[in-house]
């Protein structure tokens, strides 16, 4: 089995390689289409910089199989090495918007195991990695979560689901419950990117439903390498292909899963 620091470096090659693709386009005027069932927003720069990643991927290890949010590669592990897991551009409507909260995000998937992680935000430079039971790092600096105790002093971030008709009512309720609970809550529109963000200490929790494995799997892997927790909303063994996604710095977790 190819050593995880092999993979891990080939993912943060796939991950710049796609970065560069994202940096050309934007502040260029972009082929913009919206998915099936009102499933968010695909431009050009996503599928140009999906291509870029996966012709890396490929040629570090190309016994994986691909499950991918653009082509909706089918990736399945049963006698597969292991899986990679990517989201070329998460956030892409802030990007259509030039709001800059969008990142690249890939995961290498072994037996039931993310084992490593890599989110990169090219805008702003930051390489988020992670190799499990090695720690978490931003470019190159071990990062840690927040020590916030109480969600008085937390500032928190969530997404709301692209089921409005379903969950809006619910997310709002929750929204609501922490808004008078919490310090503040940020909505930024990357669920990749919060999760790297809590993993470096900025937020101190994160919650949201309906998430794919792509959004999420690299970034479950950041908060706990970060000495995080992540969970369900039932408190119990996260899955990045199930329902659900609660990341916290563990000392709030508990206090909230009370109110979402």
């Amino acid at each position: 089995m190819m050593k995880r620091e092999v993979l891990l470096e080939g993912a943060v090659d796939a991950a710049y390689a796609a970065g560069k693709v994202i940096r050309k386009h934007f502040t260029r005027k972009l082929r913009i289409q919206e998915k099936a069932d009102n499933m968010g927003l695909v431009t050009n720069a996503d599928v140009e910089a999906e291509a870029a990643a996966i012709r890396v991927l490929k040629k570090c290890e190309s016994s994986f199989a691909l499950l991918t949010e653009e082509t909706h590669s089918k990736g399945r592990l049963e006698g597969q090495a292991g899986l990679w897991i990517l989201d070329p551009l998460d956030g892409t409507t802030n990007f259509v918007h030039r709001f800059p909260m969008f990142c690249v995000t890939i995961a290498a998937q072994i037996g039931s195991n993310i084992e490593v992680a890599v989110t990169y935000h090219p805008i702003l430079d930051e390489l988020y990695t992670a190799i499990r039971g090695k720690g978490a790092y931003l470019n190159g600096k071990r990062m840690h979560v927040s020590d916030k105790k109480k969600i008085a002093d937390a500032l928190l971030s969530t997404g709301f689901s692209y089921h409005r008709r379903n969950l809006l009512s619910t997310e709002m309720t929750s929204f609501e419950k922490l808004s008078m609970s919490a310090r503040a809550i940020r909505r930024p529109g990357s669920a990749a990117l919060d999760l790297a963000y809590t993993a470096r200490g900025v937020f101190d929790g994160f919650w949201e439903r309906h998430l794919a494995p792509w959004d999420v799997a690299a970034g479950s892997l950041l908060v706990t390498e970060a000495g995080g927790k992540v969970s369900d909303f039932d408190n119990k063994k996260f899955d990045p292909y199930g329902p659900e996604i609660l990341a916290t710095n563990g000392k709030i977790h508990r206090q909230l899963l009370k109110n979402i």
